[in-house]
């Protein structure tokens, strides 16, 4: 799948990994430019403040992240570094300008990112979505597409009631697109989803709870597939 420069736009380490590392990294196969953004370090996911306690939890993903990318091959981050707190509170407006200032220097053909849903309802993730779309529309280049992630009806059929005891997605999410209107529809095989399962272990803090509860064979099967809707064409 050709998509060009790519430029994703994220809220939290592990976002990218989630939702396109098997994007990323063929494109980095491929020879392509790939940029990825985080705007925060996640510092409000600790998941058991024992084992990760809450003032070293943004030093841990920031670890976890590099390690993450580097899996990979992904050698182009920028950390926005704006507070992580909670579910329900959003991201700085100031984050829109830093966001534009980045894509008018990588010039990507494709942007991946949130939709408005922000994926799981976490209004930061809804924040990143808003800086992506208007700096889209701001400074991107003619011919630039702009994708929106999200699930298909069989992903929500066979999966979300499986996450449903780990409340990941709040009310309305996540968002289902029939597959006909998919603008990105990745099959991972099993070498690239071996690279991503690869990938997203090293976010150590973040999915052990996950594998605990779900067992490593369904987290695995979970992440063979990538998908996007189209938001926008630059004219």
């Amino acid at each position: 799948m050709e998509l060009g420069t790519i430029l994703g736009i994220w809220a939290h380490p592990d976002d990218e990994t989630y939702l396109s590392a098997g994007l990323m990294a063929e494109a980095v196969d491929r020879g392509s430019r790939v940029v990825c953004i985080t705007a925060t370090r996640g510092e409000g996911g600790s998941m058991d403040e024992e084992r990760w306690p809450p003032d070293t939890m943004g030093s841990v993903r920031e670890r976890e992240l590099l390690r993450s990318l580097a899996r990979i091959g992904v050698n182009e981050h920028h950390w926005l570094d704006y507070p992580d707190i909670d579910m329900d509170t959003p991201l700085p407006d100031a984050g829109a300008a830093r966001v534009r200032e980045i894509m008018a220097e990588v010039q990507p053909d494709t942007v991946l990112t949130f939709g408005p849903d922000g994926m799981t309802g976490h209004l930061a993730h809804m924040s990143v979505c808003t800086w992506a779309t208007q700096a889209f529309e701001d400074v991107a280049p003619s011919g630039s597409c702009l994708h929106y992630a999200t699930m298909t009806p069989a992903y929500v059929e066979e999966f979300q009631a499986i996450f449903e005891p780990l409340e990941m997605f709040r009310p309305g999410t996540p968002p289902v697109t029939p597959p006909e209107e998919l603008s990105i529809d990745l099959a991972l095989d099993e070498d690239a989803l071996d690279r991503k399962f690869a990938a997203i272990q090293e976010h150590e803090s973040q999915i052990g709870y996950i594998v605990d509860a779900i067992g490593a064979d369904v987290f695995r099967r979970e992440m063979a597939n990538e998908w996007f809707r189209l938001a926008s064409t630059k004219p």
